[in-house]
């Protein structure tokens, strides 16, 4: 590449994993053209292979967007659980929450599905999608702005430019810290140790998540009646549990999964390999900078206890789709601060709605002393048909504030409605 006249693209997506993968698609479907960038290719799925540790559980909104992005037809066909029941229960199992799909007008609250299984999809999508083109293996090293364009230099040499630069390289993310934007960040001093467990019955789709002293103990299910534990607590207890052999943590995961018989598929008889990852909060001041966005966890990242991060990170890549095909209807620079400054605003407030309302109940549900104001509210939710609605509006990705991707609505029909 010349740098002294670097090839243009409408949009550079910075980051390939779940949500800058699934931004790039849309982009492209879209009729931009896109550039990516990514150090690594995922790893070949093989459902031969044992379940990986790390799964998510995608909401219909979130499962919506993957389809318009041309990998949920794959994840579908192979291994994948959709769960219809979800139960959340207090330490002491005198207050429970629990949630029925039908009772939303729902076929079902999520899909619990392998990440590897998804970026795989994703990849396969990207690979075939014309206007994409793939730079991988390879590493955005700088960016400066020529004639008002954002230039970004690679690692491997050379620069490419766009209208418009795309933060989906995560947490850590470089283009975020070359733009100055800065982050609020809450270190919970916990760590999330996973899992794949087998019990005497199978788990016949039921999320089921119990608040005990340390943290959330929550059971996700798998194609094959198994399930996927997170177990939240405290960073020196979760080294203690990994350092346990097999027969040790069975014991000490059963006692703290015991006590539900209407909700527990009997006895945990044993675990694959295990590991944990640390949990924290990270809140950016801003989602928008000088001709760039932040996606996903660029932009936010979440305690793990409602399983929305990825969620959320590819409702915004449908938002950020959306507020661009509209900008171009109405012949605007999609660059331009007016068109980011929407996106920004609409997707940091329902991050911000999420983010804090996970860490307040988190908050809520490891504070000692608080065990009576928390089964009078979990009593109070579980007798509100309203209350429950609001809440799996929100957290299945269809509540009116969602993108209309979210919602339903295909992007064929966001195109022709943007030319009509």
């Amino acid at each position: 590449m010349n740098a002294a006249n670097p090839r243009s693209f409408d949009i550079i997506v910075a980051g390939a994993g779940m949500v800058g993968a699934s931004a790039a698609c849309l982009l492209a479907r879209a009729g931009f053209s896109v550039a990516v960038i990514e150090g690594r290719e995922p790893e070949v799925f093989n459902a031969s292979d044992p379940v990986g540790l790390r799964v998510s559980a995608f909401s219909p909104g979130a499962a919506a967007v993957l389809a318009e992005a041309g990998a949920w037809r794959q994840v579908k066909n192979s291994r994948h659980c959709d769960y219809r029941q979800m139960v959340v229960e207090d330490r002491d199992e005198s207050a429970a929450v629990e949630f029925q799909a039908p009772e939303f007008g729902l076929d079902q609250l999520g899909t619990i599905v392998e990440n590897g299984l998804v970026q795989w999809s994703l990849w396969q999508s990207l690979s075939m999608m014309a206007g994409i083109e793939i730079l991988c293996p390879e590493q955005l090293v700088g960016l400066e702005y020529i004639d008002g364009s954002p230039v970004v230099h690679l690692e491997h040499g050379g620069s490419i430019s766009a209208r418009l630069l795309v933060a989906a390289d995560g947490a850590g993310s470089k283009v975020r810290e070359l733009l100055g934007i800065r982050q609020q960040h809450w270190e919970y001093g916990q760590k999330g140790l996973v899992g794949v467990v087998q019990t005497s019955e199978p788990n016949r789709g039921v999320a089921w998540q119990r608040f005990l002293d340390g943290g959330p103990l929550a059971f996700l299910p798998l194609s094959d009646g198994s399930s996927s534990i997170v177990w939240s607590c405290a960073e020196q207890e979760a080294s203690r549990l990994l350092d346990l052999d097999d027969e040790a943590f069975l014991t000490e995961l059963q006692r703290a999964a015991s006590g539900s018989p209407d909700h527990w598929p009997g006895t945990i008889e044993s675990i694959g390999q295990r590991a944990a990852f640390p949990l924290t909060m990270r809140l950016s001041e801003r989602y928008s900078g000088r001709r760039a966005v932040l996606l996903g966890d660029a932009a936010h990242v979440m305690h793990p206890l409602a399983g929305q991060g990825v969620n959320m990170g590819l409702l915004d890549a449908a938002g950020l789709v959306e507020v661009l095909i509209e900008a171009r209807r109405g012949q605007q620079d999609i660059g331009g601060s007016k068109v980011l400054q929407k996106y920004d605003r609409w997707r940091r407030s329902e991050a911000e709605v999420m983010s804090r309302g996970v860490h307040s109940l988190r908050g809520l549900f490891i504070a000692p002393g608080l065990g009576t104001l928390r089964r009078l509210g979990m009593g109070l939710v579980a007798r509100s048909w309203t209350a429950r609605d609001a809440f799996i509006r929100r957290a299945t990705g269809l509540n009116s504030n969602a993108p209309a991707l979210a919602r339903g609505e295909t992007l064929a029909n966001l195109l022709h409605s943007s030319t009509s």
